[in-house]
C-alpha cells in the first residue's frame, strides 16, 4: 500500500523516471567498481609475479579454482558473460536474476579477470544491471511486462557504463535483446544509460583514449576501400570461426564431467599463466593490449602472435565457465586483424608504386579501429551496435563509412558460417528454447474482444419508462445497460443519464429520450490494443461488442483485468477447446436478422425431426437465427483437417432442416465439422458464433461413473456459457399432454418462457404443472409457490393449467407415477433448487424417468443455474 501511495503522489512518468536514474547510478556504480578492482589485480599481478614462469600459472591456477568454486556454489546463474541469461529472462524463462547474481557476479568476474583470464567485463556488467534492476522491481512491486522493460533498461545502463557509450547500449537492448520499439521501453533505456554511461566516466575514466596516443586523425583514401572489404571478409570468417570456436570449447570441456567448476576455471587459468609467462604480450590486459594495438607500432610477426594468442585463450576461459564476457576480446582481436590488414596493404602499396608514406599511423588506427567493429559485429551479430560502438568510444564521425562497410560484410558472412543469434545458441546448448512469436513474448498480445467480454449481457428496451429503468438500475451492480429496439442495439443508458432526469420528471420519458444513442462499438475479433484505444480515447466505461447489428457480449474495465490475470495463469486457454479441435469441411450462411441464434448439433436421424420441429418453434417465438452443425469424429491419430470424411448423411439431415427452415421463414445457417470430440467442437461453435441457446437430441442411458446422461451432455452441462435444452425423443411423437414439475428456480424460469413455443407444436396441448414436496412440513411453502407459477403461466398461455402437489421423499419415482396418471405425452423438467437439482446431478431423476418414461423428455439448464 505503501508503494501504491508513493506511485499515486509522484505519478507513473515520475517514478518511471526515478527508477531509470536509480538503475542507471546503480550500474555505473558497479561497473565502475569492476573496472578499477580488475585492472587494480591485473596490475599487482604483472608487478608481483617474479618470476613470471612461476606466479603467472600459480596466481591463475588459485585465483581461477576460487573463481568457480564461488560460481558453483553461491549462484551457477553468474556463470559465463551473462547475457544469455537475461535475454532468456526477458523472454519469461525462469531464470534467477537478483541480487545475489549481481554481488556473485561481480565477485566472480574481478576475480577471474584478476587472476589472467582472457576474458572481458562489459558481458559481465550487462548482467549486473539487469540483476540489480530486477532487484529493484521486487522492492518496488510492478507488472510483469513494466518489470521487463526495468531489466532491460538495467541491462543498458550495465553496457553504457562498461564501454562510456550511452547510445549503443540502448540500441544492443533494441538490436539483440528486446526487438522493442516501445516509448516506454527506449525511453527508460535511454535515460539509464544516460546515467550509467556518465556515472563510469566521471568515476571510472574514459576507457579507450585515443588523445593520449596522438592518434585523434584518422583517414581514408580511395586505395583504401578494398583492403576495407577484405578487412570485412576477414573478419567475417574469423569471427564465425570464433563464434563456433566458442561452443567448440564449451562442448570440449562438458566432456570431462568429472571435473567440476573449479577445476575447469582453475585448469583455464593454469594454461593461459603459461603461456603469459612465455609470451610478455599474451599476459597484457584488454584495455592495455587494446591502446597498444591501436597505435600500429608493433610490428607484424607480434600482432599475428596477439591475435593468435588471444583467440586461443579467449576460447579456452570461456568454455570453462568462467564469469566474464567476449565483447573486449573480440574488440582486440578486431583491432589486431585491422593492425595486419593495414601491414598487406602497406605492402601492396609499395609493390605497386604508392609512395612510401601513403599508410601513415592515422590510416593504421583507421584500419584498426574497423576491424574492431566488424570484428565485434561478426561475433555478436549486432552490426548496428558494433558501428556505434566503435564510434561513441573514438567519438569520430570520419569512422562510420569505413565501419558501416567491415561490420556490415562481417555480419553478412558470419551469417552464412552459422545463422542466428549467437546468444540464443548459447542458450539452446543449455536446453533453453527461445519462441519469439508475439504470444510467448507478450502473454496478452493475443487476446482479442471475444476473450475479454461478458457474453450474457443485461439489456433494456428503448421503450422502456425511465421510471421502471430506475427500479432496474436499483436490482442491478451495473452502473450502465446498453439498449435494445427489435433485437438491435440503439444506445446506452447509465447512472449519469437517469439523474440528469431527476431535476424535470416526466412520467412519458422513455429511455430512447435520454439514452446516448449510436454507441462507440467494437466487433468480437478486435484486438486488446484497439479495446483499450476506445475506452481511453472516448473516456467510456463499457464497450458493446457487435456481430453485424447483433450484440453479442459487453466489455468493462473490469474484464480486462480478468482476463489478463486468467491468460497469465493460464485458464484462458483452458476454459475453451483448442482451435484445432474441430475443423470445418461445409458451411452455408444466411443473413443475420435475427435477435439470437440457437445452436441445434443435428447427428441421430432418429432425433433429428423432433428437433427441427421445436428448433424451429423456439426461433419464431423468440425471433432467433438457427445455427444447425453435424460433428464427423475421427480418430485421434488423425488430424481433422487431413483426413477425407464423407458428407453425405450430415448433408441430408441439413438438407431437412433447410427445407423445413424456408418453409416457415426462420433464418438457417448450416456447417459440417470434424473433430476428435464432439463436446469441444461444439463449445467452440457456441464461442465463434455467440450462441444463445443449445438444443441437443439425448438417446442412451450412461453406464459411466460420475456421467448423468452421457460425456457429451454431460459437458455440455457443465461448460456451455448459454442455456442448454436436451431433448430425449419418445416412442410416440405426439406432443399434446405435457408435464411440468417445477421447483421455482431459474431452471424451472427457463422451462416456463420456453413452453408457450413448444405448446404451439399441439393443436390441443394440456399442461400440468406440478410440485413436489419431500415433507409434509414442506407443503404450505411448495403450494404457495406452485400457486403463484400456475397463475403466471395461466397468464402467459391463455388456457387453464392444472396443478398438483404431492408429497413424497422419491421425486423421480413421484414425478413418473403423475406422468402415468395423466398419460403425458412430454415431461419438461427445469430444476434448479437443492432438493430437487441434487438429484439430477446424481443421476437419480434423468435415469429413472427415463428407464419409466417412454415418452418425450425435455432437460432445461439455464446459464445462470450452477450446478452443485
Amino acid at each position: 500500500m505503501r508503494f501504491w501511495r508513493f506511485h499515486k503522489f509522484l505519478g507513473e512518468k515520475r517514478v518511471a523516471i526515478a527508477e531509470a536514474c536509480i538503475i542507471g547510478l546503480v550500474s555505473g556504480l558497479a561497473a565502475v567498481a569492476l573496472k578499477q578492482s580488475a585492472e587494480g589485480l591485473a596490475d599487482w599481478r604483472l608487478n608481483a609475479a617474479q618470476p613470471p614462469w612461476l606466479w603467472l600459472p600459480l596466481i591463475g591456477v588459485v585465483g581461477g579454482a576460487l573463481t568457480g568454486w564461488l560460481i558453483e556454489q553461491a549462484a551457477p546463474e553468474a556463470s559465463g558473460s551473462g547475457i544469455p541469461q537475461v535475454k532468456a529472462v526477458l523472454s519469461y524463462v525462469d531464470i534467477a536474476l537478483n541480487l545475489r547474481v549481481a554481488i556473485v557476479k561481480l565477485t566472480g568476474t574481478i576475480l577471474a579477470l584478476g587472476s589472467g583470464l582472457s576474458l572481458g567485463r562489459q558481458g559481465p556488467t550487462v548482467q549486473i544491471g539487469a540483476a540489480l534492476a530486477a532487484q529493484l522491481s521486487r522492492w518496488v512491486p510492478t507488472s510483469p511486462e513494466y518489470r521487463r522493460q526495468l531489466i532491460a533498461a538495467g541491462a543498458a545502463a550495465g553496457l553504457a557504463a562498461g564501454f562510456n557509450a550511452p547510445i549503443s547500449g540502448v540500441l544492443f537492448v533494441v538490436e539483440e535483446l528486446l526487438q522493442d520499439f516501445s516509448g516506454l521501453t527506449l525511453g527508460t533505456a535511454i535515460l539509464a544509460s544516460f546515467v550509467g554511461a556518465v556515472v563510469s566516466r566521471l568515476l571510472g575514466g574514459q576507457g579507450l583514449n585515443l588523445s593520449a596516443v596522438g592518434l585523434l586523425q584518422t583517414g581514408l583514401s580511395v586505395q583504401d576501400l578494398p583492403f576495407m572489404v577484405l578487412l570485412g571478409i576477414l573478419a567475417g570468417i574469423l569471427g564465425g570461426s570464433f563464434s563456433n570456436g566458442l561452443f567448440a570449447s564449451l562442448r570440449l570441456f562438458r566432456r570431462f564431467k568429472h571435473w567440476t567448476l573449479p577445476m575447469r576455471v582453475g585448469v583455464a587459468g593454469s594454461l593461459t599463466g603459461i603461456v603469459g609467462a612465455g609470451l610478455a604480450i599474451a599476459a597484457q590486459d584488454n584495455t592495455g593490449l587494446q591502446e597498444f594495438l591501436v597505435t600500429g607500432a608493433a610490428g607484424w610477426q607480434v600482432i599475428a602472435i596477439a591475435f593468435v594468442s588471444k583467440f586461443v585463450l579467449t576460447l579456452l576461459a570461456y568454455g570453462s565457465g568462467a564469469p566474464g564476457g567476449i565483447f573486449a576480446p573480440a574488440l582486440v582481436l578486431g583491432s589486431a586483424l585491422g593492425c595486419l590488414v593495414s601491414f598487406l596493404a602497406q605492402a601492396t602499396f609499395g609493390w605497386v608504386g604508392f609512395p612510401v608514406g601513403t599508410l601513415d599511423s592515422a590510416n593504421t588506427t583507421t584500419y584498426a579501429l574497423t576491424g574492431m567493429g566488424a570484428f565485434f559485429s561478426a561475433v555478436t551479430r549486432v552490426p548496428i551496435t558494433a558501428i556505434v560502438i566503435v564510434f561513441e568510444m573514438t567519438a569520430n564521425f570520419n569512422l562510420v563509412l569505413p565501419l558501416m562497410i567491415g561490420s556490415g560484410i562481417a555480419y553478412l558472412i558470419s551469417d552464412k558460417l552459422s545463422a542466428g543469434s549467437l546468444y540464443t545458441r548459447l542458450l539452446t546448448l543449455q536446453n533453453i528454447h527461445l519462441i519469439p512469436t508475439p504470444s510467448e513474448v507478450n502473454p496478452w498480445a493475443d487476446l482479442i474482444a471475444a476473450d475479454l467480454m461478458q457474453r450474457r449481457v443485461e439489456t433494456l428496451s428503448a421503450n422502456m419508462a425511465v421510471t421502471e429503468a430506475l427500479e432496474a438500475f436499483s436490482q442491478s451492480h451495473h452502473r450502465g445497460f446498453p439498449v435494445l429496439e427489435a433485437g438491435r442495439l440503439v444506445g446506452i443508458v447509465t447512472q449519469t443519464d437517469l439523474a440528469n432526469t431527476a431535476s424535470t420528471p416526466n412520467s412519458r420519458l422513455t429511455l430512447a429520450d435520454i439514452m446516448t444513442p449510436d454507441p462507440v462499438t467494437v466487433s468480437p475479433d478486435a484486438s486488446l490494443p484497439q479495446v483499450l484505444y476506445l475506452l481511453n480515447r472516448y473516456k467510456i466505461s463499457r464497450l458493446p461488442v457487435i456481430e453485424g447489428s447483433k450484440l453479442v457480449g459487453i466489455i468493462t474495465r473490469a474484464d480486462i483485468i480478468r482476463a489478463e490475470s486468467e491468460k497469465i495463469s493460464g485458464q484462458l486457454s483452458e476454459a475453451g477447446p483448442s482451435a484445432s479441435s474441430s475443423y470445418g469441411v461445409y458451411c452455408q450462411r444466411s443473413p443475420a436478422r435475427g435477435r439470437g441464434r440457437m445452436l441445434v448439433p443435428l447427428c441421430d436421424p432418429e432425433t433429428a425431426p423432433l428437433l427441427i420441429k421445436i428448433a424451429i418453434a423456439i426461433a419464431q417465438d423468440r425471433h432467433y437465427e438457427l445455427e444447425c452443425v453435424h460433428i464427423i469424429t475421427v480418430s485421434r491419430s488423425l488430424n481433422p483437417d487431413e483426413v477425407t470424411v464423407d458428407l453425405t448423411a450430415g448433408k441430408r439431415l441439413l438438407k431437412e432442416a433447410e427445407h423445413q427452415a424456408r418453409r416457415l421463414d426462420v433464418p438457417l445457417h448450416t456447417q459440417i465439422r470434424v473433430a476428435h470430440d464432439v463436446a469441444p467442437a461444439l463449445l467452440s461453435v457456441i464461442k465463434a458464433r455467440h450462441i444463445d441457446l443449445l438444443l441437443m437430441g439425448w438417446r442412451r442411458r450412461t453406464t459411466t461413473p460420475g456421467r448423468v446422461l452421457g460425456s457429451i451432455a454431460d459437458t455440455l452441462l457443465r461448460q456451455a456459457p448459454c442455456p442448454v435444452v436436451i431433448v430425449r425423443p419418445g416412442e410416440s411423437m405426439a406432443l399434446n399432454r405435457w408435464l411440468v414439475p417445477t421447483a421455482g428456480g431459474p431452471n424451472s424460469q427457463l422451462a416456463m418462457t420456453l413452453l408457450p413455443a413448444l405448446l404451439r407444436l399441439s393443436p390441443e396441448p394440456m399442461v400440468h404443472l406440478c410440485a413436489i414436496a419431500p415433507t409434509d412440513r414442506d407443503r404450505p411453502e411448495v403450494q404457495d409457490r406452485l400457486t403463484e407459477i400456475s397463475q403466471t403461466l395461466t397468464a402467459q398461455l391463455g388456457t387453464r393449467i392444472k396443478s398438483h402437489l404431492m408429497t413424497s421423499p422419491h421425486i423421480a419415482t413421484a414425478i413418473v407415477r403423475l406422468a402415468d396418471r395423466y398419460h403425458s405425452d412430454v415431461i419438461i423438467m427445469g430444476t434448479s433448487r437443492e432438493s430437487l437439482f441434487s438429484h439430477v446431478l446424481n443421476g437419480n431423476i434423468p435415469l429413472a424417468v427415463s428407464d419409466a418414461f417412454t415418452r418425450t423428455i425435455i432437460l432445461v439448464q439455464n446459464s445462470t443455474a450452477q450446478p452443485e
